[in-house]
């Protein structure tokens, strides 16, 4: 396996173990934090909206919200402009959790960067977003598999 592969996906899941751990103390589920954040930003988003802005399928979006609204950090109401239009509203609870979340999030990064100097987290920042860059117009990209190696 490509080492940077291999070390980015172990990274990876050590990382997100460390970032579900710190959610559940707040009573999150796996990735309900990125629709809180995106929801701290832009309240009364649509499904659609917040799945664009993470990333995902909008059926990924309204299932957490599904369970959000179970706990009560969120409501769903209609638009008042287009009924056929669901936005998604933080209640108090939801708008309450954004201080210790954000939290938990910076003492995990200060945690794990701590044996790196200033120059180190900047340079890892910088890397890891051209790396995100590439990897996000590769995805975008038809795959062509007539160059492949393995033909």
């Amino acid at each position: 396996m490509p080492e940077f592969l291999d070390l980015h996906g172990r990274t990876s899941k050590v990382l997100r173990a460390l970032a579900d751990a710190a959610m559940r103390r707040h009573g999150l589920h796996v990735g309900q934090n990125y629709l809180l954040a995106v929801l701290w930003e832009r309240d009364g988003s649509t499904p659609g909206e917040a799945a664009t802005a993470l990333n995902v399928t909008t059926p990924t979006v309204v299932k957490m919200a599904d369970r959000m609204t179970a706990t009560g950090l969120l409501v769903r109401r209609r638009d008042h402009r287009d009924n056929r239009l669901v936005r998604l509203w933080l209640t108090d609870a939801g708008r309450a959790l954004r201080q210790p979340v954000e939290e938990e999030r910076r003492l995990i990064e200060e945690k794990v960067t701590a044996d790196l100097t200033d120059t180190e987290r900047e340079a890892l920042l910088n890397a890891l977003t051209k790396v995100h860059r590439s990897a996000s117009k590769l995805l975008k990209e038809p795959v062509d598999y007539s160059d492949s190696a393995a033909t």
